[in-house]
């Protein structure tokens, strides 16, 4: 009789860990396909890279815009002169 009722008892646990493994599972693979449609991070990279249009001709740091570029100038190479693309910025 008792051996019965562990045998019940362990297939009643096998169940409920077998449920939430088959529940696991469904919830990583829509995790893992959520993933595939964000961008990835290779991506993003050259995005940023991209953006960053203006180089530096002195130190050679890249901004994204001409107003960036110009704040960098005047305050990282104030002794030297303004190169003439900044000149109307």
């Amino acid at each position: 009789m008792q051996e019965d009722l562990l045998l019940v008892t362990s297939e009643l646990g096998f169940m409920a860990r077998g449920q939430q493994k088959i529940q696991s599972q469904a919830k990583n693979a829509a995790k893992k396909a959520a993933q595939k449609n964000t961008t990835s991070l290779a991506d993003q990279k050259k995005a940023a890279a991209k953006a960053l249009t203006h180089a530096c001709p002195v130190c050679k740091a890249q901004m994204p815009d001409p107003k960036t570029f110009k704040q960098h100038f005047e305050n990282k190479h104030s002794k030297l002169p303004l190169p003439p693309e900044l000149q109307d910025v």
